[in-house]
């Protein structure tokens, strides 16, 4: 039987589904020495998935750098801690490397992200939202690609959280390695998809459009 996808899923089917978390190893990297022998060991894989974050502002021009890369195999991640090591030669050798292919979400953000540390040429990247329009679907956010290719929730809750905080928790760590990990598993399956025709695209009702409100004034 093919897989059913939707050209755009419906958000509201996305709470009821069971929450994906990455089962792997989670290394946190704060020092260069850490992040060298962290890049030698991501650049022997055969694809890896990248993710950011910043920590959130909430006052009026306030901003902050961007405090971690995430990088994830499809067993290992690990956090590089930019708010303490900033962006090293080893993580520049990461970024610009053209052997591995390292697989984001709206990948112009991170990248410009993280020229705000460092000057560097982007190497052998991915960006999910130029694959998706090969198999029909339109939506961008990581959290609906995955509920429709996978039907699994990528919970977000730990978005807004304080990225710059001396010890990241538990729940923050998993997060970022979820979210590294879930784009390898979506360009894998991706890649099959667009390889074997093995769905079936279904085009999602649009909306009906709201009524406008009548706002002319009745005459007197």
């Amino acid at each position: 039987m093919k897989k059913i996808i939707y050209n755009k899923f419906d958000k509201n089917l996305i709470t009821a589904m069971p929450v994906v978390s990455f089962p792997g190893r989670i290394i946190t990297i704060m020092t260069p020495g850490e992040a060298d022998r962290a890049v030698d060991y991501l650049l022997s894989h055969t694809i890896l998935g990248v993710d950011t974050e910043t920590r959130p502002a909430f006052k009026k021009g306030q901003n902050y750098k961007v405090a971690l890369l995430q990088v994830s195999t499809y067993d290992t991640c690990f956090l590089f801690r930019l708010n303490y090591i900033g962006v090293t030669p080893a993580i520049i050798r990461l970024l610009e490397n053209r052997t591995v292919p390292m697989v984001g979400l709206s990948l112009n953000n991170d990248l410009l992200s993280l020229h705000h540390r460092a000057e560097f040429t982007p190497g052998a990247f991915i960006d999910l939202q130029d694959e998706v329009g090969r198999i029909g679907i339109e939506d961008m956010s990581l959290q609906k690609l995955y509920a429709n290719l996978f039907h699994q929730k990528i919970s977000k809750r730990q978005r807004l959280t304080n990225w710059e905080a001396d010890v990241l928790t538990d729940r923050q760590r998993m997060y970022a390695a979820t979210d590294a990990w879930t784009c390898i598993n979506l360009y894998d399956e991706l890649c099959r998809l667009s390889r074997t025709g093995d769905y079936e695209l279904v085009i999602a009702p649009e909306p009906e459009p709201t009524p406008r409100a009548n706002t002319k004034k009745t005459e007197q």
